[in-house]
């Protein structure tokens, strides 16, 4: 029986409109916006002038603080504005722009094969600092400060997030068909920052090829690890870090905790081929891979994209679309973000983009609680979405704050099985932040 949590929800998966594509280069943008905030934390400080030529994968903007990320130029050529640009983060965050101009790196021709075996924790840390590398699932916490945890904390065991329970989304399930070794490698140099020696790779059985792929990968390479991959059940949100924990070890994180509390490390699978690059080849994070997915798209797929490219110019890559969309989203339909511009750019975070017509989005007017108790039961963390809604409403906060929303990992879940369309997430998320003010 395979593994998995309580809770959670069966959502249309909409994964056979790119699920069989493989990867594809989106040609090179004339222009790159490229955020400084594209990362939980401190906005990177600009470390480059307007009129600056910069070469492709050279630091342009220096995290700004512990809990920060580096940022590179994606293209070569010149620096023409530091300016402010709608990004997914902001109506107006500041970005660096370049205009494409001169000649491109070859990565692939700076093998450092081997090296990071000779280097020690502190020395890998660092070099996945300097690379910029944040969480690629989506929520882009740096990842070199989620390598080092607290003294005393005491990590056991890694997990590498292979789940990709959104629907639409197949990024992750295709990088794990395109590039086992560099993946299990990447887990190899993780485990080794870590100071652990145990890694599950978690992959819902919705994807078998996925699960060969890292299987055969794991029968060529001669590892003291023990790298092991555990096959969880398909279910929503699967992929969520509380969650994912319990499917594997059955460790549960405690109220108001982090995985770490738990013993465990949850990196997606996009991060440590972001990793490995970073340590054998010396990459800094300058693109990334993403599902462009939905039925008005003409050229739906999974393609390798730089960091800072306008959705319309992606868009426009992909032959355009059939109508004019409903609803653009970053991310997938259930935890990603509306968007209200095709001005925005990709940002690390970016693990797909959604272009959905009319007969994929409902609109409906919400309606009073019934207290059918659907939301509970869908509920992954055993909160009273409800309740909480109803407390929301009624400016009770005094009551929001004994429900326990900081539990709350903005699934949807409950959202979504609700019969009066009642907005639950929107509601919790509100509850969060007016928390927080007080606080």
């Amino acid at each position: 029986m395979l593994s998995t949590f309580k809770g959670g929800i069966h959502p249309p998966e909409r994964k056979e409109i790119t699920e069989e594509i493989p990867f594809s280069n989106l040609p090179v943008p004339h222009h790159c916006y490229i955020p400084l905030q594209q990362h939980i934390g401190a906005p990177a400080k600009p470390v480059v002038q307007v009129g600056e030529q910069v070469s492709e994968g050279q630091l342009i903007g220096e995290a700004d603080g512990f809990i920060s990320a580096n940022v590179h130029a994606s293209i070569p050529g010149k620096v023409t504005a530091i300016t402010d640009h709608p990004t997914v983060n902001s109506k107006q965050g500041r970005c660096v722009v370049i205009e494409a101009e001169g000649s491109f790196s070859d990565f692939q021709n700076r093998v450092v094969h081997d090296g990071w075996k000779e280097l020690d924790q502190h020395e890998i840390i660092n070099r996945i600092a300097d690379a910029g590398i944040v969480g690629l699932g989506g929520a882009a916490f740096p990842t070199a400060v989620k390598l080092a945890p607290p003294a005393g904390v005491k990590i056991d065991t890694l997990i590498i997030n292979g789940s990709e329970c959104e629907p639409y989304l197949t990024v992750d399930d295709m990088m794990m068909q395109t590039f086992p070794e560099e993946i299990l490698e990447g887990i190899q140099i993780t485990v080794k920052a870590l100071g652990v020696d145990t890694a599950f790779i978690g992959i819902e059985s919705n994807k078998p090829k996925a699960i060969e792929s890292i299987r055969e990968g794991l029968s060529r390479i001669s590892t003291r690890e023990k790298i092991a991959i555990k096959e969880v059940r398909t279910k929503y949100p699967q992929g969520a870090e509380k969650q994912l924990i319990y499917s594997i070890l059955k460790r549960e994180v405690p109220s108001g905790g982090l995985p770490m509390d738990a013993g465990a490390v949850v990196q997606n699978v996009g991060t440590v081929y972001a990793i490995q690059q970073a340590l054998v080849y010396n990459k800094p994070l300058f693109e990334r891979y993403i599902t462009i997915s939905g039925t008005i798209v003409n050229q739906p797929g999974n393609y390798k994209v730089r960091i800072g490219t306008r959705i319309e110019d992606i868009i426009n890559e992909c032959g355009g679309l059939k109508e004019n969309p409903v609803k653009i989203i970053m991310g997938g339909p259930m935890c990603g973000i509306a968007l209200d511009s095709m001005d925005i750019p990709v940002v690390k975070g970016t693990s797909g983009l959604l272009f959905l017509g009319a007969d994929e989005v409902t609109v409906e007017e919400y309606a009073p609680c019934i207290r059918c108790g659907k939301c509970v039961e869908a509920c992954p963390v055993n909160l009273i979405p409800s309740e909480l809604g109803i407390a929301v409403e009624r400016n009770r906060f005094d009551i929001v704050e004994q429900l326990h929303p900081f539990d709350c990992i903005m699934c949807g879940a409950c959202s979504y099985v609700c019969p009066s369309r009642r907005p639950l997430s929107h509601f919790i998320k509100l509850a969060q932040a007016r928390l927080r003010k007080k606080k």
